[in-house]
């Protein structure tokens, strides 16, 4: 009972960070940096116009972003045309940006005209390396096999990415490797790889010095950006969709490069750079506050707790009881050790994102894949703990004849119970470590700043996540030093020391 309350005390003060999303309008954005800065301006033009917004940044990829618009997760989120007709709506074969509109209104999405730029994929390369070889276009790449690419995640398996690239070009595929794409500039500038994807606005394109290869046989198409958003914000807040319209037509090439190379390369933030945005194009004055490391630090450390502790309580509230089955009841034993056993191999990224399905973005699905992972070492222990008990022990037990639920309760489950504590300890700093990829679905923590200084290639940022997120692992064990010594019985104890 006193664990419960603890949980429903610590659910009761970070629940308002929650519900307030229910009653503001939420912008999403991708995990690359224009992405985040359109996500600032779309969230001050909104509150210009009196309507109470929130940034849920650095969502993920495509698909993810799109389908939490689609579910209601976010209202609004930067996206650019070439990828809802290649992409997100390629069943439909749409021939034009003209057919877009409708094909998304039946889905219930409504969209702005172009915000003035676009955005498109392009192949570069080390401009020592095109010297060298003489690459001009990407046919070239064809007669040198020898090169060595390392392209997006994303663009990997996108339906305009890699996978058409190769077969409308006919190139080699021998030293293909999909990397993070931030990463990809730095693998590039470091000479261990020849060529990447970029974005056409992208900072890094001038400070690496690449060469952006013609698209010689038209592979890629017009990427315009716009903003997409649910048709029933319409309904929800009049004036947010004509407040979002400002913006069509208000950036070009040029200066959403140079807002990009401000983040990137000169180290500002995305809030300030849109700030100064809406300053100079449209007069909307956005204050920027600066938040101080002290309080990042106590909202990514409330959010991180928050994960872990919900999906630790379920956990052992579902494992032991599966650990007590698996003991009792051989047969199932077997099937139950299996299953979790089996569930503990699967990418901790990849549950992450089969969870989004059933449960949207955001902490509920991070809760889940942390919860299922937290399953195997706690059943696990459980059964070892309760498998223990020397033969002797059970013989006393049966010559006191105790009904089952009294002698589980009050014999066996003590007995055992410094392997089950192990079991809920080791889970326990698993699932501080695996926390952090709750950032990847705007579930916050401590992943927050490991993904932003990942993307701004911030030493610092990535510090921030990981140094505290250690931390909070000692501390946990420490903890559980503490609460063994309530849990486990003296005598058990006091065996251990001797």
């Amino acid at each position: 009972m006193k664990l419960l309350f603890v949980v429903y005390f610590l659910v009761g003060c970070m629940t308002p960070l929650s519900a307030q999303q229910r009653e503001v309008i939420r912008v999403g954005s991708k995990v690359f940096t224009e992405s985040v800065i359109l996500g600032e301006i779309a969230v001050g033009v909104l509150r210009d116009a009196g309507y109470p917004s929130e940034h849920q940044d650095q969502l993920g990829g495509t698909r993810i972003v799109f389908n939490a618009l689609q579910a209601g997760a976010i209202d609004v989120y930067a996206e650019y045309t070439g990828t809802l007709i290649e992409e997100i709506l390629a069943e439909l074969n749409l021939e034009s940006d003209a057919e877009i509109p409708a094909a998304l209104a039946e889905r219930g999405i409504l969209m702005t005209r172009p915000l003035g730029f676009s955005n498109g994929y392009a192949i570069g390369v080390r401009g020592s390396v095109a010297d060298s070889l003489g690459l001009a276009t990407i046919s070239d790449l064809r007669d040198h096999p020898e090169l060595r690419y390392g392209f997006g995640n994303e663009f990997m398996d996108r339906g305009d990415g890699w996978p058409s690239l190769q077969r409308r070009y006919d190139l080699p595929t021998g030293n293909v490797r999909g990397v993070d794409h931030d990463l990809g500039y730095r693998a590039l500038g470091a000479g261990d790889i020849d060529a990447i994807d970029v974005y056409t606005t992208d900072a890094e394109i001038e400070y690496y010095g690449l060469r952006l290869l013609d698209d010689d046989l038209s592979h890629f198409t017009t990427y315009n950006a716009v903003l997409l958003y649910r048709a029933d914000l319409e309904e929800r807040a009049p004036g947010a969709a004509a407040a979002l319209r400002r913006l069509e037509g208000s950036m070009d090439e040029r200066r959403i490069g140079r807002l990009n190379g401000r983040v990137k390369i000169d180290g500002e933030t995305e809030r300030a750079v849109a700030s100064d945005f809406l300053h100079d194009a449209l007069g909307i004055d956005a204050q920027v506050m600066a938040e101080g490391l002290g309080s990042r630090l106590w909202l990514r450390t409330k959010e991180h707790l928050f994960l872990v502790v919900v999906s630790m309580t379920m956990g052992t509230l579902v494992a032991i009881p599966l650990g007590v089955i698996a003991f009792k009841v051989p047969g199932a034993g077997q099937a139950i050790l299996a299953i979790v056993g089996m569930i503990q191999t699967i990418p901790a990224l990849a549950l992450l994102v089969f969870m989004i399905p059933l449960f949207g973005i955001f902490a509920p699905s991070a809760i889940a894949a942390l919860f299922l992972y937290s399953l195997l070492p706690i059943v696990r222990n459980t059964h070892a703990g309760l498998a223990g008990i020397s033969p002797s022990i059970e013989e006393s037990i049966e010559a006191l004849d105790l009904s089952p639920g009294v002698r589980l309760m009050q014999v066996e489950l003590p007995l055992a119970s410094r392997s089950i504590m192990a079991g809920v300890k080791t889970a326990t700093v698993i699932n501080i470590g695996f926390a952090t990829l709750g950032a990847l679905i705007g579930a916050g923590g401590y992943g927050q700043p490991i993904l932003t200084g990942i993307r701004l290639d911030d030493f610092g940022l990535i510090l921030e996540g990981a140094v505290p997120a250690a931390v909070l692992a000692l501390l946990a064990q420490i903890v559980f030093g503490f609460a063994e010594r309530v849990v486990v019985p003296r005598g058990l104890r006091l065996k251990r020391a001797a």
